[in-house]
């Protein structure tokens, strides 16, 4: 996962969608790609809309909107892939990333859940489908759930925990602040809750537990609405 850098231009921001000069964000991608010794064209991204659609990756799809919006693969929240040499990304200003890889399989991918996505179960949803649909075996994925915004700082209104509580899963997440009247949910644990609900061993879930509100180095789009964007990454090389 990419972190803010306010020695790089426009802080190391990743997403074109969020930017004050595509330029700028294309030579950041492009500083990556040199360091993970692949082509910007190698990049995958998605135009992520909060949904639970995911998307799997042909070797056609290789360079999607990597240097211009209008190419991503558009309304997909989530990517995987069997190719070798592809970067698969997901963008994120306080929204939980999920990155995994299945060996047995040679599979990787990508999941962007805000609590929308969360709500919406799209990490649930995409592991039932690996598992039942590709055969995987769930005790062959490995994940790793990155930097998202903190429980301390997830704060919301009723009609956001009534999602969270009707999911039936959740309530170990969730804790009621009297004083502010609100509530504060972990994000990150529900998205690895997920993960263990559709049979992935927990010892094979790792949870980076920094917060992107609290921390100098996180974008945070509740502290700033002209946030950039983390890039959480993940390709297969061959």
């Amino acid at each position: 996962m990419t972190m803010k850098d306010l020695g790089e231009l426009e802080e190391n921001n990743m997403a074109l969608h969020v930017c004050d000069n595509t330029a700028n964000v294309v030579e950041n991608r492009k500083k990556l790609a040199r360091l993970l010794d692949c082509e910007l064209g190698d990049f995958v991204c998605a135009n992520q809309t909060h949904s639970s659609n995911f998307y799997k990756v042909m070797l056609a799809e290789k360079g999607r909107g990597a240097k211009r919006l209008d190419t991503a693969i558009v309304n997909t929240d989530a990517l995987y892939t069997y190719e070798p040499n592809l970067v698969l990304c997901s963008f994120t200003a306080d929204c939980v990333p999920v990155i995994f890889y299945n060996e047995a399989k040679g599979l990787i991918g990508v999941i962007h859940t805000g609590w929308q996505g969360t709500v919406k179960e799209i990490t649930l949803t995409l592991f039932q489908h690996l598992v039942e649909t590709e055969q995987c075996k769930p005790e062959d994925f490995h994940i790793q759930i990155v930097a998202a915004l903190s429980q301390e700082k997830f704060e919301v209104d009723e009609d956001v925990y009534v999602k969270f509580k009707n999911l039936g899963y959740a309530d170990d997440f969730i804790y009621y602040n009297e004083q502010t009247r609100k509530y504060h949910i972990d994000n990150q644990l529900t998205v690895k809750k997920q993960c263990e609900l559709a049979g992935v061993p927990g010892k094979q879930i790792s949870v980076d537990r920094t917060c992107t509100y609290l921390s100098p180095e996180g974008f945070s789009y509740r502290q700033d609405k002209k946030s950039g964007r983390h890039m959480s990454f993940v390709m297969r090389k061959e």
